[in-house]
This record gives structure tokens, C-alpha cells and sequence, in this order.
């Protein structure tokens, strides 16, 4: 396990709560209001911190259509003076960053602008292809950026076989999961199902798992009544989806879920 994971989560393995944010201005669903958009993020983040959560990660949910690319600047100014109000109330929290669709050089930015400790990548390496079109790893761009800004306390959570996405390049996702540390140099990888709210395939995980040394989290599907099974194959768990209102992404963080999810992951 890296030293630098446990550095960030010393309590074992992780229960990373998503704040998933409302549209951002210029996206084509934003009602103009950063107020709304930094109300929610709060809201959210006091659930989740009240509930015995051990990081939060900040990723423009509401922005869809999402670009393949780069972002616009109006979309990392926002993000960052989100982190930095989420940063400032809660000093002691685990924050991430991830900038969707795939623009890990402003998540990395904006994090260490604000002080967030990682990121999440949904295409570090290899080529996807998602509903964006093709989406092309930059692990070179993104470690390069990283190392000229002095970013490097700033991990990479990178996903293997994303969500929403297919590889164009079938291979043995033991392959895939050494390249992405090794050539790569991800900190963690990340496991998914085939969409949002969907649980990962636990063969795969255990794969992953027997393939590298470095840490392995569930990124997507984990709920109240799986987060125990599922914990038992990976080293820590991002969760969003099951802990809203009605299950439903865009709605608010429902406290009593995630206090319910911590319980069970602790008993398991």
C-alpha cells in the first residue's frame, strides 16, 4: 500500500463521499447563480463530514454535455472558488478534485490552488471511447504539469476500464492496471461499472488487486446494502449516487444514508 495513500486517509480504508455540483456558469444548464452552487456544495459537505466520511471529492456533475478536453476558464474559476469556501470551513477534510470530463491539468490546478489533495482521472492512459467521442490519455501532460507547478503532493486516482466508456484496445486489465502505476505513475486506480450508479465487477477489482501494489478504490455502485462485500476487495470506496435523496445524482447529500453506509463499512 502507498505511504502516501495512508498519509491521506490514516484510519484505513476510506469512505470518500462526491459532492457533485450544481451547473457551473456557461454550462448549458446554469441559471447564473455561484451562490446556489457554493449553498448545495456546503450543504453536502457538512452531511458528509458530519456523517464520519474520510474525504470529499468535488467533481462539475451538473455540467453536461461535457467537453472531451480542456475546459473553460469559467469552469476552473468556479470550481476553484468552491474548493477554496469547502477548504475554508473545513480545514482538517480530505478534499479531491475531478474536472469532467477529462482535464486532469486544471483538476490538478485548481487543487493546488486550494489545497485538495488528489485528483480523479477518468483517462489516464490508453484511448476510451465515451459519449464525448474518443478521450486520449495524457499521463505525460498531466505528470509534467504537475512537476513544473510543484503539485506533487497532489496523488492521481486514475480510473482502469471507466465508466461510460469502452476501450478502443481490449487487453488483460492486469496489464493495463501495471502500466497505469508504472508507466503511468498513478497513485491509485479506480474501479467502476458500466455507469454511473452502477457497481464494479468485484472479479475485475480482485484482478486489479492481484496485478499491483498500489492502492485500488470502487468508484462507482456502492451503496448501504453492498458497501461491506464490496470492501472487502478493494482499499476504499467513492461513493455519490446512493447517498442522495431518492438515489438520484442531482439531489441533495441524505445524511441518515451516508451515516447508515459508514456504520456498515465499519462493521464490515
Amino acid at each position: 500500500m502507498s505511504k502516501r495513500f495512508q498519509g491521506l486517509f490514516p484510519r484505513g480504508k476510506p469512505l470518500i463521499g462526491v459532492v457533485h455540483l450544481l451547473p457551473l456558469p456557461g454550462s448549458p444548464r446554469c441559471d447564473g447563480s455561484m451562490a446556489d452552487v457554493i449553498k448545495r456544495a456546503t450543504a453536502d459537505t457538512e452531511a458528509y463530514v458530519g456523517s464520519g466520511v474520510d474525504g470529499v471529492v468535488v467533481e462539475n456533475f451538473g455540467d453536461y454535455p461535457f467537453p472531451p478536453g480542456r475546459s473553460e476558464p469559467q469552469t476552473v474559476a468556479a470550481m476553484t472558488a468552491v474548493l477554496t469556501r469547502l477548504r475554508a470551513g473545513w480545514p482538517e477534510m480530505t478534499f479531491g478534485v475531478n474536472v469532467l470530463r477529462n482535464d486532469a491539468v486544471s483538476a490538478i490546478a485548481v487543487a493546488h490552488a486550494t489545497g485538495a489533495r488528489f485528483v480523479r482521472v477518468n483517462v489516464h492512459t490508453g484511448v476510451t471511447v465515451t459519449d464525448q467521442g474518443l478521450i486520449e490519455g495524457r499521463a505525460d501532460e498531466t505528470l509534467r504539469f504537475r512537476r513544473r507547478i510543484g503539485a506533487e503532493d497532489v496523488l492521481i486516482f486514475a480510473d482502469i476500464n471507466v465508466k461510460h466508456g469502452s476501450a478502443v484496445w481490449k487487453r488483460d486489465v492486469r496489464v493495463v492496471a501495471r502500466e497505469t502505476i508504472a508507466r503511468g505513475m498513478a497513485d491509485a486506480l479506480i474501479v467502476t461499472g458500466a455507469e454511473t450508479g452502477a457497481p464494479p465487477d468485484i472479479r475485475e477489482a480482485r484482478l486489479i488487486k492481484s496485478a499491483v501494489r498500489a492502492p485500488v478504490l470502487a468508484g462507482s455502485g456502492v451503496a448501504p446494502d453492498n458497501v461491506e462485500e464490496i470492501m472487502k476487495d478493494v482499499d476504499g470506496v467513492i461513493v455519490g449516487t446512493s447517498l442522495k435523496r431518492g438515489g438520484r445524482t442531482e439531489n441533495q447529500v441524505d445524511e441518515e444514508m451516508v451515516k447508515k453506509t459508514t456504520s456498515r463499512m465499519k462493521r464490515g
